[in-house]
């Protein structure tokens, strides 16, 4: 059965704003025209958040005023230890109400370092079979190869924590992506990461100019968290630096830092960061898709229909004179009138 979007649409991988209707069949995008229509809504992709840890909200703005090593490194960070502390009916619940919330406010896909071995991905998995979820997970399993074989790849916590060869050679076997995080404290972490050849770094707040080489040399893309980063005070990334080299997605980070919305962190991105309002949404969109290979985050024939609608006539978004610009650095959750995940 064939469904129909209509309204403003912004359209490939420039997000150009076109009058029209977006045609949907078998879940796919059959067909972009442009065509005269009386709706004020504005069409554009679901967001793909490249970079979650979901399982942290079971303790939502704990640890105020703590290092990000008291926070979060493994293995006796506060985040750690409330993982610990946590039942399996405690973490699964939680994380299921930040999914239900990141699908209402337009996120489409996400890619998660899962804490806790096999484990915790299984209980990803139980979130997930919430029947008012239709969101798509590219799971990093983290602490064991097990939780690897389980998963979509492997996330590593840093270089500086392990040397990960084992890792690294298990994803290469099993044919799965190794994602690590990489420069979030200081750069002395950066070089050891590329050594694992991974499929995607997480965050490089701390890139050097010979990074930046060696990221357009091996074409490796990025994930940045830039709201995680300011407030674990660990500094900004260098967004227009990483994105002159290499391909930038945008993620969300550590829900216990902060709320899994890309609409706030597209808004921070854009306004602090050298980047224009079409970069910022392909970070928030295209780029995290293209970085593992799913076929979504643009508005274009044969792309998986992972839609977010928004309501180009609210209180919020009315008059606006650039579509673009408005999704970007004004646009929120309640102005979203329909996530279209097929």
């Amino acid at each position: 059965m064939s469904t129909q979007l209509t309204g403003t649409i912004l359209r490939g991988r420039e997000f150009e704003p076109v009058e029209g209707r977006v045609v949907i069949d078998d879940g796919h995008i059959t067909a972009v025209e442009e065509t005269t229509t009386d709706s004020t809504d504005i069409i554009l992709p679901a967001f793909v958040n490249a970079h979650t840890h979901i399982g942290d909200s079971i303790a939502k703005e704990a640890g105020g005023g703590l290092s990000l090593d008291e926070l979060v490194a493994p293995p006796d960070g506060l985040k750690h230890r409330l993982l610990r502390a946590a039942s399996d009916e405690e973490l699964t619940h939680a994380m299921a109400r930040s999914l239900r919330f990141m699908q209402r406010s337009g996120t489409g896909a996400f890619l998660e370092f899962r804490e806790g071995g096999t484990a915790g991905v299984q209980a990803l998995e139980r979130a997930l079979a919430d029947d008012d979820l239709d969101l798509t997970a590219v799971v990093f399993g983290r602490e064991s190869i097990e939780a690897m074989e389980i998963s979509d790849g492997f996330g590593a916590s840093g270089a500086r924590d392990s040397d990960f060869e084992a890792e690294r050679k298990a994803t290469r076997n099993a044919d799965k992506p190794f994602a690590i995080h990489a420069g979030e404290r200081d750069p002395d972490d950066i070089d050891p990461a590329f050594d694992l050849d991974p499929e995607l770094l997480v965050h490089m707040v701390h890139a050097q100019p010979d990074h930046f080489e060696r990221l357009e040399e091996t074409e490796t893309p990025v994930a940045v968290c830039p709201r995680s980063n300011l407030v674990t005070g660990v500094g900004l990334p260098p967004i227009r630096q990483l994105l002159d080299h290499t391909t930038v997605a945008l993620g969300t980070d550590n829900v216990m830092l902060n709320s899994p919305s890309m609409f706030r962190e597209m808004e921070f991105a854009c306004k602090f960061a050298d980047v224009t309002a079409r970069e910022t949404l392909r970070m928030a969109t295209v780029a995290g898709a293209d970085a593992v290979g799913l076929n979504c985050g643009l508005i274009a024939e044969d792309r998986n229909a992972r839609l977010l609608v928004l309501d180009g006539d609210s209180d919020n978004l009315v008059g606006a004179r650039d579509p673009v610009r408005a999704v970007v650095r004004r646009a929120g959750v309640s102005d979203v009138k329909r996530v279209v995940l097929t």
